[in-house]
C-alpha cells in the first residue's frame, strides 16, 4: 500500500470514528431531554354559567330564553352574556374547564369562538346533549378528550351526568361532570344522581384517576346543612353527596368527613375526599342565596391521584376564582333581569356561582406544608 492510500484509508477510519462519536453525543442529548422533561402540570375548573342559551328556538328553552320575546333574548343581549362570561374563563385559564348550564353543541361553540376572540383556545369540547333538557353539562379542554359517555339517571327530567377521559401526555384521566337537580326539589331527587354516579364508580379499578366536579347543589357538609329542613330531608338524613359518594365515614352521630389519610389508607375507592376541606371554613363557598352561603359547587377526587404514578393531585391546590369585578355591593354579581330577577333581561352580569379549580400533575403526588393537619376531620 503507498503512502497516499495509506492517509486515505486513516482519514475513512477518523471520519468513522468522529462521527460514531457525533451519534452518540447527539443519543445521550436526546436520552437526557427525554428524563429532564419537567412534569406536566395543568388546571381543572368547573363553573356554572347561569343560563347560556343560544338564539335558535327548540322548544325546550326557559320562557325567558325563547329568542325575540319580551324577555329581551336577542342577539346582542347574547352577545353581551357570551363576552362577560368568557372574560372570566379567560381569566380563570384552567386547561379544562366543566361547565354547568349550557343549552346546546351550538351555544358551547359559540362560547369557545369568543373565547378565541381574547385569545384562548380549546381544541376540544363535548357536551351531554342527548337528552333534551333546558341546560346540560358541558366540557372545554386543551387537552385530547379521547372517550365521552352520557350516564343517564333514573328520572324522566333528570339531566345526564357528562363522563369524559382526557390525555394528558399518555396518561387518562376520567371527569364525571355534573349538575344534579336544585333544592327546589327534596335531597331524593339528588340521591338518584349519587346512586347513578356511585354505580360507574365501582366499575373503575381502584387505581383509576378520576374526579367527580360540578354542581351538585348539595353542600361540602350537606348531612349537616340539610338535617333540620323538613322540605329538604326527605331521606331520613341520608344525603347524596356524603352518604352515597361516601365523603364522610361512620354513619350516624359520629359522621366525620373523609380526610387524605382515610382515602390514601384504604384499599379500595370506598371513599372519596372533598377538596373543598383544603381551605378554611369561612371560605368555603360558591354561591350566596339571599346571604345564606353555600357550596354547591364541588370538586372531589379519588385514591388514585394520590399515588406515584399517572395524574396527581397537586396538595392544597384548590380554591374559589374571585375576581372583584365577580361582585357587587359584596354579593356575587350575577346576570341581571329586570323586577328581581324575574323579568326582562338587563345586558350585565356573569353568572350567580363563583367557579372553582385545582391543579393536577404527572408527577407523582407530593405532600405539601399543612397537608392532612389542617384539613376537618
Amino acid at each position: 500500500m503507498d503512502k497516499s492510500m495509506f492517509k486515505r484509508h486513516l482519514l475513512r477510519l477518523a471520519c468513522t470514528a468522529s462521527m460514531k462519536t457525533i451519534i452518540v453525543s447527539i443519543l445521550l442529548v436526546l436520552l437526557f431531554c427525554i428524563t429532564s422533561i419537567e412534569a406536566k402540570t395543568f388546571k381543572v375548573a368547573s363553573y356554572n354559567l347561569e343560563n347560556l342559551f343560544d338564539l335558535t328556538r327548540d322548544g325546550t328553552e326557559y320562557p325567558e330564553y325563547i329568542p325575540n320575546t319580551g324577555y329581551g333574548w336577542t342577539k346582542d343581549m347574547a352577545n353581551i352574556k357570551y363576552t362577560n362570561i368568557a372574560r372570566v374563563i379567560k381569566d380563570l385559564g384552567g386547561d379544562v374547564v366543566a361547565l354547568q348550564e349550557v343549552e346546546s353543541r351550538k351555544a358551547l361553540i359559540t362560547l369557545r369562538a369568543r373565547l378565541k376572540d381574547f385569545g384562548v383556545d380549546y381544541p376540544y369540547l363535548e357536551i351531554a346533549d342527548s337528552k333534551a333538557t333546558p341546560v346540560k353539562c358541558a366540557a372545554l379542554s386543551k387537552f385530547p378528550i379521547v372517550e365521552k359517555e352520557e350516564i343517564q339517571v333514573d328520572n324522566k327530567v333528570a339531566r345526564n351526568i357528562l363522563k369524559i377521559t382526557l390525555d394528558i401526555d399518555g396518561n387518562r384521566i376520567i371527569l364525571f361532570i355534573n349538575h344534579w337537580k336544585s333544592k327546589r326539589g327534596p335531597e331524593s331527587m339528588r340521591i338518584a344522581y349519587a346512586k347513578t354516579l356511585r354505580r360507574e364508580i365501582d366499575k373503575l379499578k381502584e387505581d383509576v384517576d378520576f374526579i367527580l366536579i360540578g354542581d351538585f347543589n348539595s353542600n361540602y357538609n350537606e348531612y349537616k346543612t340539610f338535617r333540620n329542613s323538613g322540605r329538604l330531608n326527605d331521606t331520613g338524613g341520608i344525603t347524596g353527596i356524603n352518604h352515597i359518594l361516601r365523603t364522610i365515614k361512620d354513619f350516624g352521630k359520629d359522621s366525620e368527613m373523609v380526610n387524605e389519610k382515610t382515602l390514601t389508607k384504604q384499599a379500595a375507592n370506598e371513599y372519596l375526599y372533598n377538596l373543598w376541606l383544603e381551605v378554611s371554613k369561612t371560605r368555603r363557598w360558591s354561591y350566596n342565596f339571599f346571604g345564606d352561603k353555600g357550596s354547591p359547587d364541588n370538586i372531589i377526587v379519588s385514591k388514585g391521584l394520590y399515588d406515584d404514578k399517572g395524574i396527581s393531585y397537586s396538595d392544597n391546590s384548590f380554591n374559589k376564582f374571585q375576581p372583584d369585578y365577580l361582585f357587587k355591593r359584596k354579593a356575587v354579581y350575577r346576570w341581571q333581569r329586570a323586577e328581581k330577577g324575574m323579568g326582562r333581561h338587563l345586558g350585565k352580569g356573569y353568572s350567580d356561582h363563583l367557579p372553582i379549580f385545582a391543579y393536577f400533575s404527572t408527577e407523582p403526588f407530593t405532600v405539601q406544608l399543612k397537608s392532612f393537619s389542617n384539613k376537618e376531620k
